[in-house]
């Protein structure tokens, strides 16, 4: 059936589909089936094989989720949550591409899925007031909205590294890991970079080569994630009382209820303080960063904290010279998104890993049979770069998207992603971006965020549908608003102080603008359901 949207000159353009989506992990599966359980129609585009955009694609030894399995998983369905049964803690790679596969075999939701159809462009009409979405090998896709599910970490950055073509082994990127199983048993590999992916990586990929040389530019603060299997007295409670663990992670500022301590860090004595720390390291992951509630505010509260974390790697780390290269001082702890890890720092005990430090030695060239650093060759058989995403604005701008007047979307973020509420682009009506920049969603749980960017779209949709409205488009002033928000948010913390991929840095001549939202997801909440409550706010609908 083809939707139908009239023109200014009251002719009907007819449409194939109310809503295409691009993208099929978390935030495209649940947007699909949103939108359809409203009675729109739905088309999704996918670039891989399967479901699971960033789940699908980073198949990388060790990788594994940094929010625990039973918050790090869809709400909307009850039964849902109550029948699967997650194996860990936190969980791994295979386990949630299989748990997206089930959401999508449960849901029915793969007849409304193009696999391996990778979005090259998305043209909007302003007589038809449609969006023309272009793919290779299928006709182009008309729709009345475009959903931009195209995900935060989906777009590898590959290092422009002197002599890497000519590297004669074999060459890995952690964001786009093949199919196939890897084996590193009996080879000499190398790991360019060691932030999250790397630090997950490192500690398997040393469990199976016969020698690992780590090439580290920047350490990281990394805490252990105490892994294990889930405990089945835990998953009964948690089961028991799911709605209500829920409804503490979306009024939370971070998407997950951490037991934030509401107090400031010097409010109270230096004995009271370290048992805080000790309590919240003993428990594993994010949980550290809310023992109180100015450490990403206050240097000297941050300075403390990190000094603690720095002496939990040097009482690990056998090797003073070693510890010392691991430890971290170019950026406050949280700053960068804290790495969850197991074993990544004893890694470094074990003989055949070597750590190559760029500050004391630096990455010259990679050759024929490895790696230059500091004048010295490192002979390896394997290379993999765990090197990072153009991460948030990556994945859009590789796409030709242009709104009103063919304005290109790249081009109206040259000096930086500006969106109002990090759902919508002035210029570029009827689009709405899941988990854009504007919002808080890298600095969050995701599957939280992308919850409730999915809902408030989805209502935002239907609204238009029942009010009769054409189009619906951010106002110039409101997003200059949201933006000039987003800034003085940031600037009242400690995270503009690290050169992170929040704010583009990992990319050379990506512009540097702090791209997430920092005053939480609650927060954000409540001025996204006030904006809609208000007759949609610093939108203009016709």
């Amino acid at each position: 059936m083809r939707a139908s949207s009239a023109t200014s000159e009251g002719r009907e353009a007819l449409a194939d589909v109310d809503v295409v989506v691009i993208g099929a992990g978390f935030s495209g599966l649940y947007m699909l089936y949103e939108l359809r359980s409203r009675g729109f129609s739905v088309r999704v585009l996918e670039a891989g094989s399967d479901v699971g955009g960033t789940w699908y694609w980073n198949r990388y030894p060790g990788a594994r989720c940094d929010i625990e399995s039973l918050d790090y998983s869809y709400s909307f369905s009850e039964s849902l949550q109550q029948e699967w049964e997650w194996s860990e803690r936190y969980s791994a790679q295979p386990e949630i591409q299989r748990y997206l596969s089930h959401v999508a075999r449960r849901f029915d939701l793969r007849r409304d899925i193009e696999f391996d159809t990778r979005v090259t462009a998305a043209h909007f009409d302003e007589g038809t007031a449609c969006w023309t979405v272009h793919a290779p090998g299928r006709p182009p896709l008309v729709s009345r909205f475009c959903v931009m599910a195209t995900g935060c970490l989906s777009v590898p950055q590959r290092p422009a590294l002197p002599g890497l073509d000519e590297f004669e082994g074999s060459v890995y990127h952690t964001g786009n890991w093949p199919e196939s199983d890897v084996d590193f048993s009996g080879r000499g590999v190398g790991v360019i970079g060691t932030g999250s992916s790397g630090i997950q990586a490192i500690p398997v990929i040393a469990g199976q080569a016969a020698r690992l040389t780590v090439f580290q530019r920047t350490p990281n603060f990394s805490i252990p994630a105490f892994n294990g299997p889930l405990d089945p007295d835990v998953v009964r409670a948690v089961k028991a009382n799911y709605r209500q663990r829920r409804r503490a992670n979306r009024a939370s500022p971070g998407g997950v209820e951490r037991s934030a301590n509401e107090r400031n860090t010097f409010d109270v004595d230096a004995r009271e303080r370290y048992r805080e720390y000790e309590g919240r390291w003993s428990y594993g992951g994010f949980r550290l960063l809310g023992a109180y509630a100015d450490i990403l505010a206050d240097q000297r509260a941050n300075d403390e904290i990190a000094e603690f974390v720095r002496a939990k790697i040097r009482a690990v780390v056998h090797d003073p010279a070693t510890a010392e290269a691991l430890l971290p001082y170019g950026h406050p702890l949280g700053t960068k998104r804290i790495c969850v890890d197991t074993d990544y720092f004893e890694t470094y005990n074990q003989d055949h890993v070597t750590l190559v430090d760029s500050r004391d030695s630096p990455l010259e060239t990679v050759t024929a049979r490895g790696v230059r650093a500091g004048g010295v060759e490192y002979d390896l058989d394997s290379l993999v770069l765990a090197t990072g995403f153009d991460a948030m604005t990556g994945a859009l701008r590789r796409i030709d998207v242009r709104g009103r007047a063919g304005h290109e979307l790249a081009e109206t973020w040259r000096g930086g992603p500006a969106t109002y509420l990090g759902l919508a682009v002035a210029g570029f009506p009827n689009m709405f971006i899941l988990a854009g920049p504007g919002s808080p969603s890298v600095l969050t749980n995701m599957v939280t965020s992308i919850e409730q960017h999915v809902q408030w779209t989805a209502a935002c949709v239907e609204h238009l549908r029942s009010g009769g409205y054409r189009t619906i488009e951010a106002t110039e002033q409101a997003q200059r608003d949201w933006v000039e928000h987003l800034r003085e948010l940031a600037e009242a913390t400690l995270y503009p102080k690290a050169n992170s991929w929040y704010l583009g840095a990992n990319v050379p001549g990506k512009e540097r603008v702090f791209m997430p939202y920092v005053g939480g997801l609650d927060l954000y909440e409540q001025t996204c359901e006030a904006v809609a409550a208000d007759d949609y706010r610093g939108f203009d609908l016709k």
